[in-house]
């Protein structure tokens, strides 16, 4: 124990949340199929997170307290669990980062569009 650290607050290994996070991720996984468990280590900014990633590469991201904690989830739900850190994140979750990025590209440029159509309109 540190000098200063009986003044610092004190954090659970779960964040608080964990129920929140672990009912989220049982939700959206059993909402898509293909899903597969990615544990991301913990940083200086976050706790433990876990990312579910389904077979489109569409994905979310919670905080889980440590991986322990991941590994029981991903078991109780069945699905394969890997360390980001060993196996990297999957393609498809760049590919469906990408898709979603050139989506909200184009209706941006269609609603500039549509608006320069509707200011035309109005000046003739």
């Amino acid at each position: 124990m540190g000098l200063l650290d009986r003044f610092r607050p004190r954090r659970s290994a779960g964040g608080g949340r964990s129920g929140e996070a672990e009912s989220h991720l049982r939700e959206w996984a059993g909402a898509r199929i293909g899903v597969e468990a990615f544990v991301e280590p913990r940083t200086t900014v976050t706790e433990t997170t876990v990312v579910f990633v389904a077979h489109d590469g569409e994905w979310t991201r919670r905080r889980v307290g440590n991986p322990a904690r991941a590994r029981k989830l991903a078991r109780s739900m069945k699905m394969p669990i890997y360390d980001v850190q060993l196996v990297g994140y999957p393609n498809r979750m760049r590919e469906h980062d990408a898709r979603e990025r050139a989506l909200r590209k184009r209706a941006r440029q269609d609603e500039m569009l549509r608006q320069l159509r509707d200011k035309d309109r109005e000046d003739r």
